[in-house]
């Protein structure tokens, strides 16, 4: 996986060298990689990467200007990423959105009922309308973790993106799903939770246009970004209890999410998160 991500890095810095993304110091001999060893005489493997100036955004005000820049940001680094491959891109991962149906199991563990009924609407939704069509979408590497945590911006202007981090979530997979789950994370703090979103699905569309079947599943997928949140941190928390407080720091908003969506049909979900987008 290490390898990945640099080749990742590296194909990046080549093909779009004006990314925000960290880049690759190699070793006095060239190397991207090195082994050292450790207590135990164990070895490990170590990289550098150079740093990454700036403010994580969730320390920052939001912003329209800010959500759409962000949305820019992250179509240009799919783009880079178009015609990236490596062998190790099409391993498994928890937080595949595009996989959600593989944590079915995970539901019985939600011990409040009315939660676990409305998980279950929409594993199901997410079975029904999204797993059929996703053979038929484009897929690519994509970063799968962008989020308020890993988007740095200029201290002094908010809306000015310096940085993206954090490339260890990277995997083969849908590129809608990558939008659906960025897009997740802002719908908190504002009256109206779809107004973020549509402002950065609006601006990612600007720059790499969804398709019409991407638009028709990218609130479901939505969705179901906060529904493997609620899932994988119920089952973590329930596992680590000492640990709780980390790991359940993205549920409440996962859950009000899920239940915010829950009011509404998909044909209304889906035209107030595309409201931007068929603005044209």
């Amino acid at each position: 996986m290490v390898d990945f991500q640099i080749a990742a890095l590296d194909h990046i810095a080549r093909v779009s060298p004006d990314q925000p993304v960290p880049r690759v110091v190699r070793t006095r001999g060239g190397d991207t990689r090195g082994t050292v060893a450790v207590s135990g005489g164990l070895q490990s493997t170590v990289r550098m990467l150079t740093y990454l100036d700036g403010v994580q955004i969730r320390e920052t005000p939001r912003t329209a200007a800010q959500r759409r820049a962000m949305g820019t940001v992250l179509a240009r680094l799919n783009l880079a990423l178009r015609d990236f491959t490596h062998p190790s891109a099409m391993h498994d991962l928890l937080w595949n959105v595009s996989a959600a149906h593989q944590l079915t199991a995970k539901l019985a563990g939600i011990v409040d009922a009315p939660r676990r009924t409305l998980a279950e609407s929409f594993m199901t939704r997410f079975i029904d309308h999204v797993l059929p069509r996703l053979a038929s979408v484009r897929a690519q590497v994509i970063h799968n973790d962008y989020h308020l945590y890993n988007v740095l911006v200029a201290p002094d202007d908010h809306e000015r993106i310096l940085g993206i981090i954090d490339f260890g979530d990277m995997l083969h997979a849908p590129l809608v799903g990558e939008v659906a789950t960025a897009a997740a994370f802002h719908m908190t703090g504002n009256a109206d939770p779809f107004e973020g979103p549509a402002q950065f699905v609006g601006a990612y569309h600007a720059t790499l246009p969804l398709a019409e079947i991407e638009q028709e599943i990218i609130t479901d997928l939505m969705a179901t970004r906060h529904l493997i949140t609620a899932l994988i941190s119920e089952w973590r928390a329930a596992r680590y209890p000492e640990n709780r407080a980390y790991i359940m720091r993205h549920n409440p908003a996962a859950w009000e999410a899920l239940f915010q969506m829950a009011d509404l049909s998909r044909n209304e979900a889906r035209d107030r998160l595309l409201t931007e987008v068929r603005k044209g």
